[in-house]
């Protein structure tokens, strides 16, 4: 372990608090994962005041940090050569020589850093870190080829972080986009209510028990699953939260079993997100939060129901025509058994299906590089602050 000279931050930072006054400059925020990316391009719209004279500048490697949010990694460093400013209400930090502020940005995301940067900031009524707080912060300071040498180090690992991560989005994009390929623009397919593309056995289309009939007291940790909104995220299946009834209290509830391959869609909360659950569902009931829809697999496939469902802008235009009558968002199951959708030959539903379970597991092993490389990155990171590079 290389022992370097500790000492506290004020040695080695400088607050700087310039005001834009009548001048011109690119308006930031401040991100935790982007870093510092313009206001206008992270909103839809302006959202900071029109009056920017009391804003701060910051210039080239400039460091800026929310003082109530810095624990959770709103801190950045700016790399516009031309600068810029950012709000009021952001701390600017400049480096004096002996300390590269990339070097200290590490450290600030570091496990280091955030332990420091809470100690600070423990007793407060509300969680901030003052500029005198930051300076009271010891840190271990290296010679500036050390910093370098660290920097350079992260830098790599950060890069192949982000990699994977751009690789990652762009893998998420690749659904829709077949989806478009294979079925937008034809206006040759006939089209059938989501009633008529179900099973004809009773209760094809439902919605989980509502009032009395399934109450939060009556979950258990162990029994039959029941599946909610949060079992429907990101568009996928997913086990993040489990509750459970007992099998006393499913015999109540057989008619809101969930199937395996079953179309599940949230019509509370979030509305339309939609997934196909799992072959190996084991067997299960949902919430009165989510829509299940069996359906008719010689008519249709429930991969390409749940397609038209989320990227058909036929279906989606239905939908906020719906929502928009409404007099607070939300689905039923009439709603849903009303939506046309266009039904192209099943061959050419099935070939989709299967391509999104080619696409569905390049992204499952894309998560797990994904989560590799990061833990590589917090590892390394950790080794950098500890003397251990």
């Amino acid at each position: 372990m290389k022992s370097w000279p500790i000492k506290p931050l004020g040695e080695f930072v400088e607050e700087h608090t310039e005001r834009l006054g009548h001048g011109v400059a690119t308006i930031y925020s401040v991100t935790n994962e982007n870093g510092f990316v313009r206001s206008l391009d992270l909103f839809d719209k302006q959202v900071f005041s029109k009056d920017t004279g009391s804003y701060k500048r910051v210039v080239f490697r400039d460091l800026a940090y929310n003082p109530s949010r810095i624990n959770v990694g709103s801190v950045a460093m700016c790399d516009d050569k031309d600068g810029g400013a950012v709000s009021p209400m952001y701390v600017v930090v400049r480096c004096k020589p002996g300390l590269l502020p990339r070097y200290l940005l590490y450290f600030l995301k570091s496990a280091a850093g955030l332990e420091q940067i809470c100690h600070r900031c423990e007793g407060a009524v509300r969680f901030q870190l003052k500029f005198r707080d930051l300076c009271a912060i010891p840190m271990s300071i290296p010679p500036a080829f050390e910093q370098e040498r660290i920097v350079a180090l992260l830098d790599e690992v950060d890069e192949l972080r982000k990699l994977r991560e751009q690789a990652y989005r762009r893998t998420e994009n690749l659904i829709p986009a077949l989806f478009n390929e294979m079925f937008v623009g034809s206006s040759d397919f006939p089209s059938a209510t989501v009633a008529e593309l179900a099973t004809q056995r009773d209760r094809s289309i439902r919605t989980g028990p509502f009032g009395s009939d399934l109450l939060h007291s009556e979950f258990v940790d162990e029994g039959i699953p029941v599946l909610g909104i949060d079992n429907v995220v990101a568009n996928e299946f997913r086990w993040d939260k489990v509750r459970c009834v007992t099998p006393e209290k499913f015999a109540g509830l057989r008619r809101f079993v969930v199937f395996p391959g079953d179309v599940l869609v949230t019509i509370m909360g979030t509305v339309g997100r939609s997934v196909v659950a799992p072959d190996d569902l084991p067997l299960s009931v949902s919430t009165k939060h989510l829509c299940a829809i069996t359906v008719d697999r010689e008519r249709i496939e429930p991969r390409y129901l749940w397609g038209s469902l989320l990227f058909d802008e036929s279906v989606r235009t239905q939908t906020r025509a719906v929502a928009k009558g409404a007099i607070m968002e939300g689905w039923n199951s009439t709603i849903i058994k009303r939506l046309a959708i266009r039904v192209p030959p099943l061959t050419q539903q099935r070939e989709f299906a299967e391509q999104v379970t080619e696409i569905r597991e390049l992204e499952t092993r894309q998560a797990a590089s994904r989560m590799r490389l990061e833990n590589l990155f917090q590892s390394t990171l950790y080794r950098a602050f500890a003397g251990e590079l």
